[in-house]
């Protein structure tokens, strides 16, 4: 059994999840609702879901099939809906620093930002649905209630100006650890 999967979850209150079987395909639909918004994922079938609401709330998936592959699944759904649980209860957010000379974030919106990351123009940025821009100083925060999509949104606005090792322009997760190269010296 795996040791991820068989840890249950526990549903906060004001989080309502529902199990239901999808007629065009053979998974079920888990739906959580809460008060950020309602996620959607389609799980694997031969996975037990249970909600016992004896016991505080708690949902607990369970595997009775000795296969490999849903072995795999099953730690992977477990934790899947426990990211749609946080989302919906908490939400999540992504900090990304920029830093350069001149680097700047201008925000028009909660949905756009234009940043000044050292190209001859300016780089738009399009947040796309379920996803909010917010900016502090050189930092724009990342949020949203999918951290599927919160991460992909940020490592894309990441790839536009990836940071070089010598000066560290560039941007850069909040908490990523940056290794600086020496710079080359003349001769002695």
């Amino acid at each position: 059994m795996s040791r991820i999967g068989k840890n249950p979850i526990s549903i906060p209150a004001g989080v309502k999840v529902t199990v239901a079987p999808d007629t065009a395909s053979a998974d079920n639909i888990v739906t959580v609702t809460g008060p950020l918004g309602t996620l959607t994922r389609k799980v694997n079938k031969r996975l037990e879901i249970k909600i016992d609401n004896e016991k505080n709330n708690v949902l607990v998936i369970n595997n009775h099939i000795a296969d490999k592959n849903l072995k795999a699944l099953h730690g992977l759904f477990r934790q899947l809906i426990a990211n749609m649980v946080e989302g919906v209860s908490k939400g999540f957010e992504k900090k990304l620093n920029i830093n350069g000379v001149g680097y700047k974030i201008n925000l028009k919106s909660e949905k756009n930002a234009v940043l000044n990351i050292g190209f001859s123009h300016p780089v738009e940025v399009n947040a796309v649905n379920g996803i909010t821009l917010a900016a502090e100083k050189n930092t724009l925060i990342i949020k949203g209630i999918d951290k599927e999509l919160v991460g992909q949104f940020a490592s894309n606005v990441r790839d536009l100006k990836p940071v070089e090792p010598y000066h560290a322009y560039g941007i850069s997760y909040s908490d990523e650890v940056i290794i600086r190269k020496e710079t080359k010296t003349g001769k002695k």
